[in-house]
């Protein structure tokens, strides 16, 4: 396997298995369940892809532990007209090179996003920009398509990239060579990149300069371990300090580990079944293998006896060991724009057959269900549970549980007809959600991006398109809410459950908050005192 080292000549990083098992101000070794998928930040918007591109790069808007939106590389924004934004950006920064931070950078990182992108879209956190003009060095005025109240919750994920480093390294050829080399992965963040073995360590070491203060730690590795057992058995053996996304049941066993502490938080990402809703669609036929004559999923009754035939209670209480709530809706409670209105779904199997049969299919019908199996806690047992569930409903489900790298770009390519995959709004609020997932998927007004069922409700575009202009908050949460009534009442998408998230460490060793969107970052992790 190839592995990427910084090609301007840093040190090499050493490290002895007493000094990766102990965590001492010299060293952290994290055990994560996924790591990037390139250096480059603007590659991929998947959580493990961001998280380990935080430790590198700073984005414009931070988001804190809960996810409110705090100043990051820019100090502070304001509305300046009806579709102009302006941004104070932070002096004094330093990209790890020496060279100066400044709105060159911004425009610049900008206007690279729509370039390199992959499959995972990113392009959704610059959507709303219609252009850059740079005031001075320190302010930025971000000019929008029209009024657009949420943008700087849309910067949350837009990673500040050095328009020196990056300049020779910012098409979609170029892009990968430049990061993962190193030569172009230059940024503000707390760490420098030093090496990077794909799915296996990224190597860093600390940012003696950074603004936000230096970090405890001098070097930091990330290890990439997809198995849940083998991450849990490198923290047991010394062999890393912290795992993340511990299994449901590891965590049950590890309550009665004194060696051993378990920190839970809940999680931002919300379990969704989708359901494609194109006139023809791959992967369903009768229970004989027979060609149907339309798409089953294109019949609310169909939709609604899938809601039904799930019980989501024991889902938590069985599959995820209780790490987990029920979801009604595809935000948590409180979010803005979630609404209190959508009833939580009942479970009954006798009237899931009875719509089925209603509409027209006695016998059910066969599908193909895919989903992550190495991502978010507990993804692959929550698809063979719901796999078994509609089976018993009278639809013959085949569960598909593969790795990310492959679901992704197949969802991307529309291969699907049944697929579910954890959904994080991010920004907090829905215009992220419903304008990724529930729009119609519509290039010219940039909204739908990862609508990949072809879901399309008239009444739904009309109202996400008229909240994001909406500069008056209550005004902008009841659209937001109406609209989300409407996205679950059409059943095309189906909310099951809200995670909980585990990390584990050695006992009495580190400090750290969870964070709702469950990134496990370094720089907030501490010896404990």
């Amino acid at each position: 396997m190839m592995k990427y080292h910084k090609f301007l000549g840093a040190l090499a990083v050493t490290l002895s298995l007493s000094a990766a098992g102990a965590a001492t101000a010299q060293t952290l070794t994290m055990g994560v369940r996924g790591g990037p998928e390139s250096m480059d930040p603007h590659f991929s918007a998947l959580g493990s892809h961001a998280e380990a591109a935080k430790h590198i790069f700073d984005t414009l808007v931070w988001s804190g532990t809960d996810l409110q939106v705090e100043p990051g590389l820019a100090t502070s924004w304001a509305p300046v007209d009806e579709d102009t934004w302006e941004f104070k950006l932070r002096q004094g920064v330093k990209f790890h090179d020496g060279s100066d931070f400044d709105a060159e950078d911004v425009k610049f990182s900008i206007e690279r996003i729509p370039v390199v992108s992959g499959p995972t879209t990113t392009t959704i956190y610059v959507r709303r920009v219609a252009g850059v003009d740079i005031i001075d060095p320190h302010t930025i005025h971000i000019h929008t398509d029209g009024q657009a109240a949420t943008l700087p919750n849309d910067f949350i994920r837009l990673f500040i990239v050095s328009s020196d480093a990056a300049a020779d390294y910012s098409t979609p050829e170029t892009a990968a060579e430049g990061f993962n080399s190193g030569a172009a992965a230059v940024g503000t963040g707390p760490y420098k990149y030093v090496s990077w073995e794909p799915k296996g360590d990224l190597v860093l070491e600390r940012n003696d300069d950074y603004w936000r203060g230096m970090g405890a730690w001098e070097q930091v590795i990330r290890k990439e371990i997809p198995n849940d057992s083998s991450r849990l058995a490198a923290l047991k053996a010394g062999q890393v300090d912290v795992i993340n996304y511990v299994s449901s049941v590891d965590y049950l066993a590890l309550e009665r580990d004194a060696d051993i502490d378990a920190i839970t938080g809940d999680s931002v990402y919300i379990m969704n079944l989708q359901l494609d809703q194109r006139e023809k669609t791959p992967l369903v036929r009768a229970i004989d293998g027979s060609e149907l004559d339309e798409n089953p999923f294109r019949d609310l009754k169909v939709r609604q006896a899938i809601d039904y035939a799930i019980d989501r209670e024991t889902m938590v209480d069985i599959v995820l060991e209780g790490l987990g709530k029920p979801a009604n809706q595809m935000m948590p409670p409180g979010f803005f724009g979630s609404s209190e209105d959508i009833p939580m779904p009942e479970y009954n199997p006798a009237k899931a057959k009875e719509l089925l049969a209603e509409a027209g299919y006695p016998d059910g019908f066969e599908v193909d269900l895919y989903c992550t199996a190495d991502r978010l806690p507990g993804d692959g047992a929550i698809c063979q549970g719901l796999g078994q569930m509609l089976t018993q409903a009278g639809i013959k489900t085949n569960v598909n549980a593969i790795s990310k790298t492959v679901y992704f770009p197949a969802q991307a390519r529309l291969e699907y007809s049944m697929f579910m995959n954890g959904w994080g709004t991010l920004t907090g609020e829905a215009s992220y959600t419903l304008g990724g997932l529930a729009h119609s998927n519509n290039p010219e007004v940039k909204l739908g991006a990862f609508n990949r069922i072809q879901y399309q409700n008239e009444d739904v575009d009309q109202l996400l398109q008229s909240g994001a202009k909406m500069m008056d908050p209550d005004e902008r949460r009841a659209t937001y809410e109406e609209a989300m009534e409407k996205v679950m009442a059409d059943k095309a998408y189906l909310s099951l459950v809200q995670l909980q998230t585990v990390w584990a460490a050695k006992a009495g060793m580190l400090e750290f908050a969870p964070r709702f969107d469950e990134d496990t970052l370094a720089f907030f992790i501490t010896p404990a005192s």
